[in-house]
């Protein structure tokens, strides 16, 4: 069980991060979290309490007399430098006089303790944490911190409102352009009857790993090691299906290689199946953002109310892109209306896609063209909106 109070930490300065910060007596709650450590790939500091400050080694000349730094002398310790502090319910009552910071997790074992939540809110931990039930989200919380670029992928998943609404399209062109405009970037196919985005981008014979290779994936997966095993086309990385027999890849291997995609920051875009199975919930528990690409005539809208439903139990931003051409009564905005939706936009239309495609060169490639200007303004609206979240703290 996990739940939480207020937001995620911010990512410290300077790239890769350090390892977290533990503080307990409890013996066998170190051990377990040395352990969640070890299958995180991070290495720990351990203390009792909250760390006091240590002296600065000397710099004075040879034979002048230096002092130790006092505790208070305004030295920061790993209570205040750590990107991630694990605190033992054994230890919250020791905490209360510490000074107040994000990313402080409280682990406890009784499931039963609803004192817990006061303990939380007297040391101002984000999160309250039960093991063993926590023990997956806790080793992924880890292993963000310590393999971790910063803040994680903006992650977006493009889906349907009915079969040929243009999702995979939109999906191909959001990527080429987050590319296209520096950002590190990766294309998820999550649908494996769709045919394959490698071949919408021109690369099925690229060399790199297809979803099959990690059906097999148990536990964490190494963000870094993903992203050079995967094909690279037009800038971005993609991660499609290969053309043999239908591969079923368990939830617990899709939970864990999106979460290593996130932790490498930058973009993720995921091309979704408009059916939702175990493996499909686990994208969507993790998309930031879902577009729903409906075209604009009642069918497809009445199509899309049954699609949006269902995604919309696990996803909780899901907005409307609106594709012409417009059945009578209907624009962009009576559609976001019947759908009860955000509105994205309209999709544009774009003269010589199909010809564009057919000549292997990707949706979004003109850089000017209306397509590319959809796209470019969407992840400039996402980005300022995620950069105003991180920003107040909310």
């Amino acid at each position: 069980m996990t739940g939480t109070i207020t937001h995620d930490p911010p990512p410290t300065a300077g790239g890769r991060q350090g390892g977290p910060l533990i503080v307990t007596e409890d013996t066998e709650l170190l051990d377990d979290l040395l352990r969640l450590c070890a299958a995180a790939g991070a290495t720990p500091e351990v203390h009792h309490s909250v760390p006091v400050p240590r002296p600065s080694p000397p710099t004075a000349p040879t034979g002048t007399a230096t002092s130790p730094v006092p505790p208070g002398s305004g030295r920061q310790t790993g209570w205040e430098t750590a990107p991630l502090v694990l605190v033992g319910d054994d230890a919250a009552r020791r905490m209360r006089g510490a000074v107040r910071r994000r990313g402080v997790v409280l682990v406890g074992r009784d499931q039963d303790d609803s004192g817990i939540w006061q303990r939380a809110v007297e040391i101002g931990a984000d999160h309250v944490l039960m093991l063993p039930d926590g023990e997956q989200w806790l080793v992924d919380r880890i292993a963000d911190v310590a393999e971790g670029v910063g803040r994680p992928a903006l992650t977006v998943g493009v889906i349907g409102g009915r079969g040929g609404a243009g999702a995979s399209t939109l999906a191909c062109a959001l990527a080429v352009t987050s590319a296209r405009e520096g950002l590190r970037s990766l294309l998820v196919d999550a649908d494996p009857m769709g045919g394959g985005l490698d071949v919408l981008l021109g690369g099925e014979t690229a060399d790199g790993l297809r979803w099959p290779a990690f059906a097999a994936s148990r536990g964490r997966v190494g963000g870094g090691a993903l992203e050079e095993s995967l094909p690279e086309l037009h800038s971005l990385r993609v991660l499609s299906w290969d053309r043999g027999d239908c591969v079923a890849v368990p939830a617990p291997a899709v939970r864990a290689v999106l979460a290593a995609a996130r932790r490498r920051g930058g973009t993720v875009v995921v091309d979704l199946p408009r059916r939702v199975d175990d493996g499909v919930a686990e994208v969507l528990a993790q998309l930031d953002i879902g577009i729903l690409v409906v075209p604009a005539e009642l069918r497809a809208v009445a199509a899309a109310g049954r699609v949006a439903a269902a995604v919309g139990m696990v996803l909780r931003d899901l907005r409307v892109a609106v594709r012409g051409p417009y059945a009578s009564g209907l624009d962009d905005r009576e559609v976001a209306r019947l759908l009860g939706l955000p509105l994205v936009g309209e999709v544009p239309v774009e003269s010589g896609l199909l010809r564009a495609m057919e000549s292997r060169r990707p949706p979004g490639t003109p850089s000017r063209g209306p397509l590319a200007r959809f796209c470019r303004g969407f992840w400039e609206r996402a980005l300022a909106e995620a950069d105003g979240r991180d920003g107040s703290g909310s």
